[in-house]
């Protein structure tokens, strides 16, 4: 039986005071038989997350980490940096940062190396622009981006111990969100690719989707057979929106 997941997404919003009040408040919230829950704070707040989660049932990780272990890369943060602020994720791949800072499904590659040479599980997104779904091209860029990972020689060891999440670029902070079948219809798709080159793997990989999830969406989309949970933006600021999308899960 495949995990059931809801990741939030801070991106760049909040404060200590924010992270203190918002993690309080989760964690008042939070039932013992609730799906895994993950936050994941910029990195600058990742050492008070770590000292605010010590022995609860909500976890952590980064939005980012580098392709590189150690060097000079001014602004970067390794693998081994996040492994010592305790945490278990990390977003790679994010259509952010693929916007915004050129990321590549090279890059993205090198960095689910390294991640996995480090303990810390990736989630690894992947989606289509509102032009490219327009095109028909959904499925084409889909299979681009994944077959980057597959053809890496140790790909079932690197998917065994990861997520995925399709986030359609158009749906994010938009307002707008995929609806249920045409969700399920990418996320049987990604499944399927990976079942044509090891079908135990696919059976076990959580595939997450992200793009505008809310509590009043959440319960619509978590009841397709391909989608094991959420990749949360702006509700995942929100506690009580965020729990609210937790419990549709759990």
């Amino acid at each position: 039986m495949r995990s059931k997941i809801v990741a939030g997404n801070w991106k760049m919003h909040g404060s200590k005071a924010m992270v203190q009040e918002l993690l309080s408040d989760l964690l008042d919230g939070l039932e013992a038989d609730y799906c895994e829950a993950i936050v994941l704070p910029p990195a600058i707040y990742l050492g008070q997350t770590q000292s605010l989660l010590a022995n609860t049932q909500l976890s952590y990780g980064a939005q980012n980490v580098a392709a590189a272990e150690q060097g000079a890369y001014t602004g970067e943060i390794s693998a081994p940096m996040l492994q010592e602020f305790g945490c278990k994720y990390t977003l790679i791949g994010h259509s952010e940062r693929r916007k915004y800072y050129s990321e590549t499904n090279e890059s993205v590659a090198d960095k689910v190396i390294l991640a996995h040479k480090h303990n810390i599980k990736p989630i690894i997104c992947m989606g289509e622009t509102l032009e490219e779904r327009q095109a028909e091209q959904t499925f084409e860029i889909i299979k681009n981006q994944l077959t980057f990972i597959l053809m890496l020689d140790n790909w079932r060891d690197l998917l065994q111990n990861a997520i995925l999440a399709y986030e359609p670029v158009w749906a994010i902070g938009t307002g707008c969100t995929a609806d249920p079948d045409q969700a399920q219809e990418v996320h049987e798709f990604i499944r399927n690719i990976i079942a044509d080159k090891d079908i135990g793997v696919a059976m076990k990989l959580p595939i997450l989707y992200g793009g505008s999830v809310k509590p009043d969406n959440a319960e619509g989309l978590f009841a397709k057979a391909d989608i094991d949970g959420a990749l949360v933006g702006g509700a995942s600021l929100k506690a009580q929106d965020f729990l609210g999308i937790i419990r549709c899960n759990s």
